[in-house]
């Protein structure tokens, strides 16, 4: 059941599904590494030192921009009321989506931080630090983002509202994995690392107890 689950909503979230939508954020990514040289010029000292954290803004920006399509169509259409019918709990049902939300856009926007990277000028190191550093905080974003998409779902204007707060939310991964660039550490990647894997841990139950709250309401 579970897995035929994750296959469900890997099939709605991937480009082509009912709600797949990933090209936008992968396009969104791309589309501002590829203005941030118009907008500092072309320096390649600058854009070697702020580029990396340029790509985590983006990448921060660019996982926000699915999260309307994570909970509030199923709710609308009653998918949550079916599960708990066949005896799955929310808190099951958000894990699975909170992995299927980050198998639809983080591979993705780790492979597009390649060519970004050579948009800014980054140097080698530099660029395998920021992808593990992607790698370790992706499925922190991931899952605040579900978490806060459950909890505006059933609210007017949720899609805007989850954006604003999953950005202050956000902001100790950005912390870590950005500054792992400015000054190369190993504890810092872990931190990130670390931070992602609590939130992971947290969001099914977070967004689960939101999901079976509005479907009860």
């Amino acid at each position: 059941m579970v897995v035929t689950l994750l296959k469900r909503d890997l099939a709605t979230l991937l480009p082509g599904g009912r709600r797949g939508g990933t090209l936008l954020p992968l396009l969104f990514f791309l589309a501002v590494a590829m203005l941030y040289p118009f907008a500092v010029g072309p320096e390649p000292a600058l854009l070697a030192r702020t580029g990396g954290g340029v790509v985590w803004v983006a990448a921060l920006l660019a996982a926000i921009l699915p999260l309307e399509r994570l909970v509030a169509a199923d709710l609308e259409a009653g998918v949550f009321d079916q599960l708990h019918l066949r005896g799955l709990t929310e808190e099951l049902a958000m894990a699975g989506r909170l992995l299927a939300h980050w198998l639809a856009f983080a591979p993705l926007l780790l492979l597009a931080t390649l060519p970004a990277a050579a948009l800014l000028g980054l140097p080698g190191e530099t660029v395998r630090i920021l992808l593990l550093g992607l790698l370790a905080g992706t499925p922190g974003l991931a899952a605040i983002g579900l978490a806060i998409a459950a909890l505006t779902a059933s609210l007017r204007g949720g899609a805007a509202l989850a954006g604003l707060m999953t950005i202050p939310l956000a902001v100790p991964i950005l912390i870590f994995g950005a500054g792992a660039l400015a000054r190369p550490d190993p504890a810092a990647l872990a931190l990130t690392g670390a931070i992602s894997l609590g939130l992971c841990a947290l969001a099914p139950f977070v967004a689960g107890a939101a999901v079976r709250a509005a479907r009860e309401s």
